[in-house]
């Protein structure tokens, strides 16, 4: 009847970490895993259905069944080894962390780059449309100009252009 209840239901990621106990990280690996795609609702937020979650839960629970003997398998190799391995994990986790804030500075210096770009590529087009139209007068001022014929003592006299001129 609770099950019912549920299926309907949409869960929050918060919800969902609350449920099985776990950090966004392992979640993703979860959702790897069970080849689930989270859905985004009408205001881009991201939800989780009920079986999802329940497809989630049992591949979590799966992991954990193999993790206990990968635990054993350290538990066995000498106290200095897993003290390296740690800290290889510590340093790898730790690069990847700088890494990732080094990679998101220079994308973020991007943003304004590609927004100037935009300025100026309109700013081209629309000085380049002022040239078209300023040739466009000068072409059509230039036909007036030559209209003119000097008569003498400094007069000019417009001269009647036809149409197939």
């Amino acid at each position: 009847m609770l099950e019912q209840e549920f299926k309907g239901k949409t869960l929050s990621p918060q919800e969902v970490r609350n449920i099985l106990k776990t950090d966004n990280k392992e979640i993703v690996e979860l959702c790897k895993s069970a080849s689930i795609m989270p859905k985004k609702n009408n205001k881009g937020q991201t939800y989780f259905s009920y079986d999802e979650v329940k497809n989630l839960r049992k591949v979590q629970a799966q992991k954990g069944v193999t993790n206990p003997m990968i635990k054993a398998v350290q538990e066995k190799q000498p106290p200095a080894m897993v003290s390296i391995l740690n800290s290889l994990k510590d340093m790898e986790d730790r690069l990847s962390t700088q890494i990732g804030k080094i990679i998101d500075e220079k994308l973020e210096g991007m943003d304004e780059v590609v927004v100037e770009l935009i300025r100026c590529k309109t700013d081209n087009e629309t000085l380049r449309q002022k040239i078209i139209d300023l040739n466009k007068e000068i072409y059509s001022l230039k036909n007036d100009v030559h209209a003119y014929k000097p008569v003498g003592f400094g007069l000019y006299k417009k001269r009647e252009r036809h149409a197939w001129e």
